[in-house]
């Protein structure tokens, strides 16, 4: 027997990186999900958060405690999305979760349902976080588990060391604008400094900027000199 077709269309995904900082956000929902949408959001430097729940986890009645979030336990009502940026509807009611998301469309909020992606506006990859790397994954609502399963790999992939090495990245970048001036130089020297972090060659870490800097433009001028 033929697997029933699924006649609703699905919607296609544009990837972005969202900034949070100074924008409302919400979470309607107190429960395990809402608790993990919550911290997502925290870790994704958001510093504006209400969560609206008669009841919460342990885990969110102590980021409440930490003044890390506006905690009100209370029914949701519609106007808990005045001046909202983005929202969670993730309730335990699959119709109030609905008319939430169809009151944030109505508003031009941002909008996560966490029982019925497609009635929101935006879904939430499975992530992982290395300082400032940011890897993300999602098989657009088809197989969560397959998104779990490739964050697994590539949290052993790019281990906690990547923080530091991409912060001594980003100080290589700052140091290569503000002393050499030829772009293509730039950006071979910078193409170089990526390609030896991947490769785990240590000099990241044990060589000052300007020695670093230094190597990787000999041998970029080596190389253009072939």
């Amino acid at each position: 027997m033929e697997l029933a077709r699924e006649h609703k269309v699905r919607p296609t995904y544009y990837a972005a990186a969202l900034d949070l900082k100074g924008k409302l956000c919400a979470v309607i929902g107190g429960g395990i999900v809402a608790e993990r949408k919550l911290k997502g959001l925290l870790e994704g430097g958001a510093d504006r958060v209400r969560l609206v729940s008669p009841e919460v986890t342990p885990g969110i009645a102590a980021l409440a405690d930490g003044g890390n979030i506006i905690l009100e336990q209370r029914d949701y009502q519609e106007s808990d999305l005045a001046n909202v940026w983005l929202v969670f509807a993730c309730t335990h009611d699959a119709m109030l979760n609905a008319a939430i998301a169809l009151a944030a469309n109505r508003r031009g909020i941002w909008c996560n349902v966490t029982d019925d992606a497609a009635s929101g506006s935006f879904i939430s990859p499975s992530v992982v976080r290395r300082g400032d790397l940011l890897l993300a994954v999602t098989a657009s609502g088809a197989s969560p588990s397959l998104s779990a399963l490739i964050r697994t790999e590539l949290e052993r992939q790019y281990g906690p060391q990547y923080i530091e090495r991409v912060e001594r990245l980003r100080q290589l970048r700052e140091y290569v604008y503000k002393t050499q001036k030829n772009e293509r130089v730039r950006r071979e020297v910078l193409r170089l400094a990526a390609e030896g972090t991947l490769m785990d060659d240590g000099a990241a870490g044990t060589l000052g900027l300007d020695e670093w800097y230094a190597v990787l433009l000999e041998i970029t001028i080596g190389r253009q000199m072939e």
